[in-house]
Protein backbone atom coordinates (compact mmCIF):
# COMPACT_ATOMS: atom_id res chain seq x y z
CA UNK A 1 0.00 0.00 0.00
CA UNK A 2 2.85 2.34 0.85
CA UNK A 3 4.29 1.90 -2.63
CA UNK A 4 0.94 2.51 -4.34
CA UNK A 5 0.27 5.64 -2.30
CA UNK A 6 3.71 6.98 -3.12
CA UNK A 7 3.51 6.70 -6.90
CA UNK A 8 1.53 8.23 -9.76
CA UNK A 9 2.78 5.56 -12.19
CA UNK A 10 -0.15 3.11 -11.98
CA UNK A 11 2.16 0.10 -11.55
CA UNK A 12 1.51 -3.47 -12.59
CA UNK A 13 1.58 -6.22 -9.95
CA UNK A 14 5.10 -7.16 -11.09
CA UNK A 15 6.26 -3.54 -10.73
CA UNK A 16 4.80 -3.46 -7.21
CA UNK A 17 6.60 -6.74 -6.46
CA UNK A 18 9.95 -5.35 -7.65
CA UNK A 19 9.54 -2.17 -5.59
CA UNK A 20 8.47 -4.00 -2.43
CA UNK A 21 11.29 -6.55 -2.79
CA UNK A 22 13.82 -3.73 -2.45
CA UNK A 23 12.60 -3.21 1.12
CA UNK A 24 11.49 -6.80 1.83
CA UNK A 25 13.62 -9.14 -0.32
CA UNK A 26 11.91 -12.33 0.84
CA UNK A 27 8.36 -11.26 -0.09
CA UNK A 28 6.77 -13.64 -2.57
CA UNK A 29 4.93 -12.94 -5.80
CA UNK A 30 1.84 -14.68 -4.38
CA UNK A 31 1.81 -12.39 -1.35
CA UNK A 32 1.90 -9.27 -3.52
CA UNK A 33 -0.77 -10.56 -5.92
CA UNK A 34 -3.02 -11.70 -3.06
CA UNK A 35 -2.57 -8.39 -1.24
CA UNK A 36 -3.41 -6.38 -4.37
CA UNK A 37 -6.50 -8.54 -4.86
CA UNK A 38 -7.58 -8.02 -1.23
CA UNK A 39 -6.97 -4.24 -1.42
CA UNK A 40 -9.00 -4.09 -4.63
CA UNK A 41 -11.89 -6.10 -3.15
CA UNK A 42 -11.84 -3.86 -0.06
CA UNK A 43 -12.10 -0.77 -2.27
CA UNK A 44 -8.79 0.63 -1.07
CA UNK A 45 -7.16 0.56 -4.51
CA UNK A 46 -8.50 0.42 -8.05
CA UNK A 47 -7.56 -2.23 -10.55
CA UNK A 48 -7.31 -0.49 -13.90
CA UNK A 49 -7.95 -2.18 -17.21
CA UNK A 50 -6.75 0.79 -19.26
CA UNK A 51 -3.88 -1.40 -20.49
CA UNK A 52 -5.27 -4.40 -22.42
CA UNK A 53 -2.22 -6.58 -21.75
CA UNK A 54 -1.89 -6.19 -17.95
CA UNK A 55 -3.76 -4.89 -14.92
CA UNK A 56 -2.49 -1.73 -13.28
CA UNK A 57 -3.25 -0.43 -9.79
CA UNK A 58 -4.13 3.02 -8.47
CA UNK A 59 -4.44 4.09 -4.82
CA UNK A 60 -5.93 7.47 -5.79
CA UNK A 61 -9.66 6.92 -5.42
CA UNK A 62 -10.51 10.55 -6.15
CA UNK A 63 -12.49 11.50 -9.23
CA UNK A 64 -10.15 11.40 -12.20
CA UNK A 65 -9.73 9.83 -15.61
CA UNK A 66 -6.82 7.83 -16.99
CA UNK A 67 -4.92 8.47 -20.21
CA UNK A 68 -2.83 5.69 -21.79
CA UNK A 69 -0.28 6.57 -24.44
CA UNK A 70 -0.53 4.05 -27.27
CA UNK A 71 3.16 4.55 -28.08
CA UNK A 72 5.01 4.32 -24.74
CA UNK A 73 2.06 2.75 -22.86
CA UNK A 74 2.46 5.16 -19.92
CA UNK A 75 -0.73 5.73 -17.93
CA UNK A 76 -1.37 9.25 -16.65
CA UNK A 77 -4.06 10.81 -14.46
CA UNK A 78 -6.31 13.39 -16.08
CA UNK A 79 -8.35 15.79 -13.95
CA UNK A 80 -12.05 15.75 -14.56
CA UNK A 81 -13.64 19.07 -15.34
CA UNK A 82 -16.32 18.55 -12.73
CA UNK A 83 -14.33 16.83 -10.01
CA UNK A 84 -17.05 16.32 -7.43
CA UNK A 85 -18.63 12.89 -6.92
CA UNK A 86 -21.65 12.16 -9.06
CA UNK A 87 -24.93 11.39 -7.27
CA UNK A 88 -27.21 11.04 -10.26
CA UNK A 89 -30.34 8.92 -10.48
CA UNK A 90 -31.12 7.62 -13.92
CA UNK A 91 -33.43 4.73 -14.85
CA UNK A 92 -33.57 3.75 -11.18
CA UNK A 93 -29.78 3.43 -10.87
CA UNK A 94 -27.59 5.70 -8.76
CA UNK A 95 -24.25 6.47 -10.40
CA UNK A 96 -21.48 6.59 -7.77
CA UNK A 97 -18.35 6.24 -9.84
CA UNK A 98 -17.25 6.97 -13.36
CA UNK A 99 -14.11 5.43 -14.79
CA UNK A 100 -12.96 7.02 -17.99
CA UNK A 101 -10.09 5.92 -20.18
CA UNK A 102 -8.64 8.22 -22.81
CA UNK A 103 -6.35 6.77 -25.49
CA UNK A 104 -3.91 8.61 -27.72
CA UNK A 105 -0.28 9.74 -27.87
CA UNK A 106 1.30 11.57 -24.91
CA UNK A 107 3.03 14.94 -25.27
CA UNK A 108 6.51 13.42 -24.77
CA UNK A 109 6.05 10.93 -27.62
CA UNK A 110 4.61 13.63 -29.89
CA UNK A 111 7.61 15.88 -29.12
CA UNK A 112 9.97 13.03 -30.02
CA UNK A 113 8.17 12.48 -33.33
CA UNK A 114 6.96 9.01 -32.34
CA UNK A 115 3.47 9.48 -33.72
CA UNK A 116 2.52 6.38 -35.67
Amino acid sequence: MEHLEGTKRHPTADEVLQAVQRKFPSISRATVYNTLDALTKAGIVRRLSVDPSVARYDADLGAHAHFRCRICERVLDLEMRDGHPIALKRNGHRVESIRTYVYGVCADCLAKGKEA
